[in-house]
Formats: C-alpha cells, structure tokens, sequence
C-alpha cells in the first residue's frame, strides 16, 4: 500500500482528534484541531491549498483542498452525519486535478469514519494528451464561423 505509514499517522491523529472533540462541531472547529495535532506529531501540513482545475490548456476553475500532508495526502474534511459518494466523488475528483495520487476522506460524523482513494497519475489525462495544438474553440469556428450581423 502506497505510504501506508503516513496514512496510518494521519489516521491515528483523526481518532485522537475525533475522541477529544466527539460529534456535533462545525467542520472548521476539527479543522483547526487537525493541523494543531498533526503539526504536534512533526507532520508537515498546508491548509486550504488552491488548486487549480484544467480543461485543455485552460483553467476553468479551482478548489481548495482542506488540507494537504508531506506534499502527498489530501484530506477531505465532513462533519456530516454519514458520508455519500458525493464526498467520495469530490476527493477522487481532486486527485484527479492534482499529482498526488492518494487521499483520505476524513469524516467527524456520529460514528468516526474515513475512506482512502487512490488515483493514479498513469491513469490522469493531461492536457497535452488528448487536445492537438489547436484549441477547441478554434476547431469550433472553423466548423461553423459566427453570422455577421
């Protein structure tokens, strides 16, 4: 398993977090607890790290990842009564978008819970990848050019 060690850590400091607090917090209150607990435990983190989202060789969006460990796990942080695969989506959607390939999706829920998704940067289409050198807008004009009016 791909840094099963570093997963581990971060998983303990969710449980520790989660067995001081409990349920029933905003998302922001565990949070801020899990960057003071994993900084504590010498765990490098970034916290809202802005990504941005490409489409072709344009930005069309970006997000923030909750938090970011070592350079290599996004955390995804609910405080949701139970997960859905919509916050499941949304993680594997920022691996998608990003080069780390792993992530956790940490849930403050009534009962802990996490999930870890792996996506591999093989399996990342890249811009250069599938769009030629014209854009796709270019190829959408010559194909049916504007009506002057």
């Amino acid at each position: 398993m791909i840094d099963e060690e570093l997963t581990g850590r971060i998983i303990k400091v969710f449980y520790s977090v989660y067995n001081a607090l409990g349920y029933g917090f905003i998302e922001s209150v565990y949070h801020n607890s899990m960057i003071l607990e994993l900084v504590s435990k010498d765990i490098t983190v970034e916290t809202e790290k802005p990504i941005a989202v490409h489409y072709g060789k344009n930005v069309v969006g970006t997000f923030s990842a909750d938090l970011v460990v070592e350079g290599k796990v996004i955390l995804e942080l609910k405080a949701k009564e139970i997960l859905n695969s919509a916050h499941e989506a949304q993680l594997v959607n920022y691996l998608r978008a990003t080069d780390i390939e792993l992530g956790l999706l940490l849930n403050f829920g009534k009962k802990p819970e996490f999930k870890r998704k792996y996506f591999s940067n093989e399996k990342k289409r890249r811009a250069s990848a599938f769009l030629s050198n014209d854009s796709i807008l270019e190829n959408l004009l010559k194909r049916d050019p504007p009506k002057s009016a």
